[in-house]
């Protein structure tokens, strides 16, 4: 139903990204950069999974296929000589579109395990919904809860802070934990081709 123009849009932005890896110095190439921290929390600290949060119903599918992609690539446990590696490798990846996952398991990442998160958001929405008497619309609520959850893995609240809030502290968590954001201007075929080539590439 797309065309083959759609499709020519698509293979265009992933191979923007195939040029940037190949050229890009090592310090500002995107999927060096994320592989690396892919690396750095999986073999390094020890954290075995990775929660990939598209803040978009449009790419509910994408944690499945990275998560195949992934895990079926460096799911290895022996070096191309077939010996075994003295470290783990690979990681566990799961993932749900923002909001369905921040109603099912982002308890668990806030206050329970560490999981390293990546979380993906668009500039412009693709089908804004207005409701009546509402100041902002469907996207922008999204989009607050997208640049609310990172701040909030990363800097926590200590009992303090929820006493002055009124809120329970069982309520508390830590913070200091891991996680990026893609900020992708829109998501069209060109987009679309860029971050699956950026996951590719990572791999």
């Amino acid at each position: 139903p797309y065309g083959f123009s759609v499709i020519e849009k698509f293979l265009a932005g992933a191979r923007s990204i195939d040029q940037h890896f190949h050229s890009a110095p090592f310090e500002s190439n995107i999927p060096v950069l994320l592989g690396l921290l892919s690396l750095w929390n999986v073999s390094f600290l020890g954290y075995p999974a990775r929660a990939i949060l598209p803040y978009t119903q449009a790419l509910e599918k994408l944690a499945p296929h990275i998560q195949q992609v992934s895990m079926e690539s460096n799911g290895k446990g022996v070096s191309i000589d077939g010996v075994r590696l003295p470290f783990e490798a690979g990681e566990i990846d799961f993932g749900e579109p923002g909001t369905n996952g921040q109603h099912s398991f982002y308890q668990l990442i806030h206050q329970g395990r560490v999981i390293p998160c990546d979380f993906i958001g668009i500039v412009k929405s693709q089908q804004p919904v207005y409701l009546k008497d509402e100041v902002v619309n469907n996207h922008d609520e999204l989009m607050s809860n997208f640049f609310a959850q990172p701040d909030a893995l990363a800097y926590g609240k200590t009992p303090e802070q929820l006493q002055s809030e009124n809120v329970a502290p069982h309520l508390t968590f830590t913070g200091n934990r891991p996680s990026l954001s893609l900020l992708l201007p829109s998501l069209d075929a060109y987009r679309i081709g860029q971050l699956l080539a950026i996951y590719e590439h990572r791999i």
